[in-house]
């Protein structure tokens, strides 16, 4: 293994972004056609833009360096400076994006809670501002992220019936799909099942698939338009990006179907863990491939076991106070799974 997980002896379970072209993935990268992507004239960036779309069930797309600012350009094309977009409180727009909303863009947020990060129709009812006149912001999308990263990789089964709502009143949906592929996988459902029913979607290339870079938005034509006028207005318009756009390419050919193997190895940890510290993960509520571990119950901190499982060789994060984050990827083996979940069982139950 040449990946995260095998080079240096260390198992690497931080992010999904933690993995390293494999060595086909580099030669469709060192033989792709390049041209000027700015010009438009780079073939390998135009048939991945083309691609992703078509596997969308969208007009067009754009690619872009990073999940976050596919997202800032999605939001934006929905969203009038001044308006608001709503969206769930741990979602990646507000929680892991800098403010760029508010700050790129003049869009306000509003928010609610649900456990998991999961669509709550009752509370989304309740927040939704109609145009009240020149007093209160007016609601002019909803957000939602699927898989939705800090909620443990929980996939929105709401998702359609909230399509369906916000058709009905008029308002477009933002799908923040960064791991749109792992709840496709997860579900048996298309990719465009799920972003043909928002006006604009995002997905990620680096993250399960392992692509070194990049995201593509996805929606209509004219919205794509406006949105690669604002990526270069933002200063992110790039030249020969084929050679990126080349391993964005082969992570689809080859990299899909293979994100229920993370899947399995997510759910063998988090039943290691659940056997070491019971009540603090349910297997099976681990529905893709990132798995959060409450250590409340423990008497260890998230500070005292990432620091124990780095010198034991094993990377892992926290997303709060308790919370200790997994998450598997393909350049982690089912081996290196459950040597790092033994590893961090030890710890927690130590």
């Amino acid at each position: 293994m040449t990946g995260a997980a095998g080079a240096t002896g260390v198992i690497d379970l931080r992010s999904d972004t933690v993995t390293r072209p494999s060595a086909g993935m580099l030669a469709a990268m060192t033989s792709a056609p390049l041209g000027d992507d700015v010009y438009g004239e780079d073939p390998t960036v135009n048939a991945l833009e083309e691609h992703v779309a078509g596997l969308l069930g969208h007009e067009a797309g754009l690619f872009t360096v990073t999940g976050s600012l596919a997202n800032v350009l999605g939001v934006r094309a929905l969203v009038p400076r001044g308006g608001e977009v709503l969206c769930e409180a741990s979602a990646h727009i507000v929680r892991a994006e800098l403010g760029s909303h508010a700050a790129a863009s003049g869009v306000t947020t509003r928010t609610w809670s649900a456990p998991a990060g999961l669509i709550d129709l009752e509370q989304i009812r309740a927040l939704i501002a109609p145009d009240l006149g020149p007093y209160f912001v007016q609601t002019s999308a909803v957000s939602v992220e699927n898989t939705h990263n800090f909620g443990g990789g929980s996939i929105q089964h709401e998702y359609d019936a909230l399509a369906d709502e916000l058709d009905a009143r008029g308002l477009p949906l933002h799908l923040d799909g960064a791991r749109l592929w792992n709840a496709a996988v997860a579900t048996g459902r298309t990719p465009a099942s799920f972003a043909s029913r928002a006006a604009a979607a995002s997905v990620c290339l680096s993250k399960g698939l392992g692509a070194p870079v990049g995201s593509v938005l996805v929606g209509p034509a004219e919205l794509i338009r406006e949105a690669r006028v604002w990526r270069k207005r933002l200063g992110a318009g790039w030249r020969q990006a084929g050679v990126l756009a080349a391993a964005g390419l082969y992570a689809l050919e080859h990299n899909v179907e293979r994100l229920a193997e993370d899947h399995a190895n997510a759910r063998l940890i988090a039943s290691v863990l659940a056997d070491a510290a019971p009540g603090s993960v349910k297997p099976d509520h681990v529905e893709t491939n990132i798995v959060v571990a409450d250590l409340a119950g423990t008497g260890k901190s998230v500070a005292e076991v990432v620091e124990a499982a780095r010198g034991g060789g094993v990377l892992v994060g926290g997303v709060g106070a308790t919370q200790l984050r997994v998450v598997t990827h393909l350049d982690a083996s089912a081996s290196n799974c459950r040597a790092a979940a033994e590893t961090l069982a030890r710890i927690i139950a130590g």
